[in-house]
């Protein structure tokens, strides 16, 4: 028995999130005294996964391409090879493709969107949110394969020990049906999923034009930027950097909006942040029922008083 974790790379990288997923299967191992398998594709640096949580690599080098059914294959393929019984997937775009499909191929029960480890003192329980991250629910897994999609940002990265051994897979996946052609980058800087502090504006900056302010604090503390869906419409912004229940769903640990007023469609998307503050001239803005921190007063104002803040506390460190 061993627990497997389905690994994204980006390249010769190996994305964020999938190194959480690693972190997330090494303690599900160790509190069940088995060990960890990673299953990756590519162009995949096998190594670097060995040094930080585990203990085997099987890498699948004529896989170049996301083709949701030949990486089903693989990961199947290994599950049954390991004995794995538990499976651990990124709540990502790629895993919201393959996990389903591993479930279905193994007859699993699978918990999509985990935010905890699973609680094993009774069954096997893993949290999860439901109703837009307006609530959370314990769901139980009975069968004897499981799989876990955890959402990014649940869990911090830890080192391993290192010294897994790799192979190379050997089976026949089939032949894709996917062919890439061209590989463009979202944009520059750090992505969205992946980043731990975003700074996000929407209409109340008044235009395009008055970006630079947002996007100099976002760089200054480290982050990324971002907007909300009429920024996006209106062609203010790229629409990659669009946040929300129609955008990308984020969890970082500091989300900063401004001049944003809060509908229900950006919180859905948003509120698993773990600290949000707002800046918004308007008090009753429904974004200060859910913010941590509050600044009631105009963008065009405190904005510059954050740049100067973040700079001074810069040169300190």
């Amino acid at each position: 028995m061993s627990v497997l974790v389905f690994i994204e790379t980006r390249g010769t990288k190996v994305a964020k999130a999938a190194l959480e997923a690693l972190t997330y299967g090494r303690k599900v191992a160790d509190a069940s005294g088995t060990t960890v398998t990673a299953v990756t594709f590519g162009d995949a640096p096998a190594d670097q996964l060995g040094a930080l949580s585990a203990n085997k690599v099987v890498v699948a080098r004529a896989v170049k391409t996301d083709d949701g059914q030949q990486l089903t294959k693989l990961v199947s393929a290994v599950a049954q090879a390991e004995g794995a019984q538990v499976i651990v997937f990124t709540q990502d775009n790629l895993g919201k493709a393959v996990a389903p499909r591993v479930a279905a191929r193994l007859k699993a029960g699978q918990v999509a969107g985990a935010i905890t480890l699973p609680d094993t003192a009774n069954g096997f329980r893993v949290k999860r949110n439901v109703f837009s991250g307006k609530a959370q629910a314990w769901v139980e897994i009975t069968s004897p394969t499981k799989v876990i999609s955890m959402m990014p940002n649940s869990i911090p990265i830890e080192a391993g020990t290192g010294g897994a051994t790799v192979e190379e897979f050997s089976g026949d996946l089939g032949t894709a049906r996917i062919t890439v052609k061209e590989t463009r980058a979202a944009g520059a800087g750090i992505p969205l999923p992946e980043a731990e502090i975003v700074v996000s504006a929407g209409r109340g900056m008044k235009g395009p034009e008055n970006w630079a302010g947002v996007e100099e604090l976002a760089k200054l503390l480290g982050g990324a930027t971002a907007c909300s869906r009429p920024v996006a419409d209106m062609h203010w912004r790229p629409h990659h950097e669009h946040v929300g229940q129609t955008g990308v769903a984020i969890r970082p640990n500091c989300y900063i909006a401004i001049g944003i007023s809060g509908a229900i469609q950006h919180l859905a998307g948003v509120n698993q942040s773990k600290v949000i503050a707002v800046i918004n001239k308007d008090p009753e803005a429904p974004f200060f029922k859910a913010a941590d921190y509050g600044i009631v007063g105009d963008a065009f104002e405190v904005l510059p008083k954050l740049i100067e803040a973040a700079k001074k506390l810069k040169a300190e460190h």
